[in-house]
């Protein structure tokens, strides 16, 4: 069954990234569809989606993370910043 997870990273409120939305099945596909919507970058990787999935919503990325999700955010930056 498909899954996703959304974070959120505003570095002028947050000390780092939170979990702000997380599903499966329809709930996920409407997670994408809405990324996809506001042309956010999506990352497909199954195994960081099942441990994120698992931190409550609106928390932060537990420490045990860090390292994964500061990968994650270099994806996303190297893909923005092609894009320019």
């Amino acid at each position: 069954m498909k899954k996703a997870v959304a974070l959120r990273y505003h570095t002028s409120k947050d000390n780092v990234p939170r979990v702000v939305a997380t599903g499966k099945g329809q709930t996920a596909d409407n997670i994408i569809k809405i990324a996809e919507l506001h042309k956010l970058p999506i990352k497909r990787d199954a195994d960081l989606v099942e441990l994120l999935s698992k931190v409550e919503l609106d928390k932060e990325v537990p420490t045990a993370l860090y390292k994964v999700v500061a990968e994650l955010f270099t994806f996303i930056y190297k893909l923005t910043k092609d894009k320019k």
